[in-house]
C-alpha cells in the first residue's frame, strides 16, 4: 500500500546500482545463506534497487539475515505497506471470536451513512467481504495516486482515513458485492473504521496490544500521527517518477495514506514471525483461522502465478511444490514480500524502492520462491 502497480510501472526503470554483498569466507560458508544473498544480489545489481533485505528460515530451522546494497544494516526497518492488511485482519477476526463482530453483518450495521454514493452501498457489502477483497469497491489508490509523480508530491501529506474512504467512493464500485474479486486498500480502511467502531479505542492501539506486544515484536509498531521519520536502525527508501529518472530519496513520509491498509514499520525479522505465529495458530480460534484461510481465486494478486486469498492473507503454490501463505506490501521507499510454509519454512525480502516494472516485482516475488525452495 499504495501498491498502485499500473502507477509504479509506468514510472520505468531509473537507475542501476551495483551491490554491496559481504563476501563469507570459505571456512564459513553457507550454502542457504549464500542462496539468499544471491537473490539479494540479483535484485541489487540486475534490476537496480538501491538496496535489499532478507530474513530466511530454512529447511533446517536456522534462521539467515542477509542484505545487499549499500548502507543497508542487517534487519533494518522498513514500511510493510499492505502487510499491515493482515494484522488489521487478525484484531477483526480476534474481535469476531470474542462476539464484537459478525463477519456476515453490513458495513452500514457498523459504520452507518459512510458507505453510500455512486452506486456504492454499505447495506449490500459485508464484512467478510471487505477482508476478502469482494466488495467490489473503488480503491483510493486510483484517485489520489494517479499520477506517478503523486508518489513523491504527497508523500508528507497527511490522510485522515474517512479522507481516504471518500475519495474512493467517488468513483462507482468496480462489480457488485460478492461478484469476484479485486484488490482495493478501500476495503482495510473500512475495516479498520469497524475495529475503531466496535472496541472505542484506535487501531493502531489494538494492532499493538493484540498482535505486536503478545509477540515481542520489538521492532515493530504503528507511527502515531505525523510521524514521518522510521525510529531504528533503517535503509534509505526511494522512488522513481518517470523513465530513466534517478531515484528519489523519500525516506521520511508520512504514512497515513496507508492507515489500516499500510501504515505499519517493521524488519524482516519481525514481519516474518509475524507471519511464522498467525501460521502456526497462535493468534486466532480455530473458527477464526479457518475463515481466514479459506480463499478465493486472486490471479492479480500478484504478476506471478497460482495465487488465491483468504481474509487478509494469500495462499500460494510454490513453484517446488507445496503451499505457502503471505501477502506482500509496496509503500513509498519500499516493497516486502513475504511466504510462510506449514512445514516451518519462512522467507521476508524486502527492496528499497518501489519497482518501476513489472520484471521488478516478479523478481522480488521469485526471490522469495527461491529463498524457499
Amino acid at each position: 500500500m499504495p501498491t498502485n502497480t499500473r502507477v509504479l510501472v509506468a514510472a520505468g526503470v531509473s537507475a542501476v546500482l551495483a551491490a554491496g554483498v559481504v563476501a563469507v569466507p570459505p571456512a564459513l560458508a553457507d550454502p542457504a545463506r549464500d542462496g539468499v544473498r544471491t537473490q539479494l544480489d540479483h535484485l541489487v545489481r540486475d534490476d537496480g534497487f538501491p538496496g535489499a533485505l532478507a530474513s530466511v528460515r530454512g529447511r533446517d530451522g536456522r534462521v539467515r539475515d542477509s542484505t545487499a546494497g549499500d548502507k543497508v544494516p542487517v534487519n533494518g526497518q522498513v514500511r510493510i505497506g499492505s502487510n499491515t492488511k493482515t494484522f488489521t485482519a487478525v484484531v477483526v477476526l480476534q474481535l469476531v471470536g470474542e462476539g464484537k463482530i459478525d463477519l456476515e453483518q453490513s458495513v452500514e450495521h457498523y459504520l452507518p451513512g459512510i458507505v453510500h454514493g455512486n452506486g456504492n452501498d454499505g447495506s449490500r457489502i459485508t464484512v467478510h467481504q471487505l477482508l476478502q477483497q469482494t466488495s467490489g469497491l473503488p480503491d483510493y489508490d486510483d484517485v489520489l495516486f494517479a499520477r506517478p509523480d503523486d508518489l513523491v508530491a504527497l508523500s508528507h501529506a497527511y490522510f485522515e482515513p474517512r479522507r481516504l474512504v471518500d475519495a474512493a467512493l467517488t468513483k462507482p464500485p468496480s462489480f457488485a458485492p460478492g461478484a469476484k474479486w479485486e484488490y482495493s486498500n478501500t476495503n482495510y480502511v473500512l475495516a479498520g473504521l469497524i475495529a475503531e467502531r466496535v472496541t472505542q479505542r484506535p487501531i493502531g492501539e489494538e494492532i499493538t496490544r493484540r498482535v505486536i506486544e503478545p509477540l515481542r515484536l520489538r521492532d515493530t509498531y504503528w507511527p502515531g500521527v505525523g510521524e514521518q521519520r522510521l525510529r531504528g536502525r533503517h535503509p534509505q527508501g526511494y522512488v522513481a517518477v518517470a523513465p530513466g529518472a534517478p531515484w528519489v530519496d523519500v525516506t521520511e513520509m508520512d504514512p497515513s495514506l496507508g492507515w489500516s491498509a499500510g501504515q505499519l514499520v517493521s524488519t524482516p525479522s519481525d514481519l516474518r514471525a509475524f507471519f511464522e505465529a498467525l501460521l502456526a495458530g497462535r493468534l486466532l480460534r480455530p473458527a477464526q483461522q479457518q475463515a481466514m484461510l479459506t480463499t478465493v481465486p486472486a490471479a492479480d494478486f500478484e504478476p506471478t502465478e497460482h495465487w488465491s486469498y483468504g481474509l487478509g492473507i494469500a495462499r500460494h503454490e510454490l513453484p517446488c511444490g507445496g503451499i505457502a501463505w503471505g501477502h506482500g506490501g509496496d509503500i513509498q521507499g519500499f516493497e516486502t514480500r513475504n511466504l510462510v510454509t506449514t512445514d516451518g519454512r519462512a522467507a521476508v525480502v524486502a527492496v528499497t524502492g518501489l519497482p518501476t516494472s513489472l520484471d521488478m516485482v516478479k523478481d522480488v516475488a521469485n526471490s522469495v520462491d527461491a529463498a524457499l525452495c
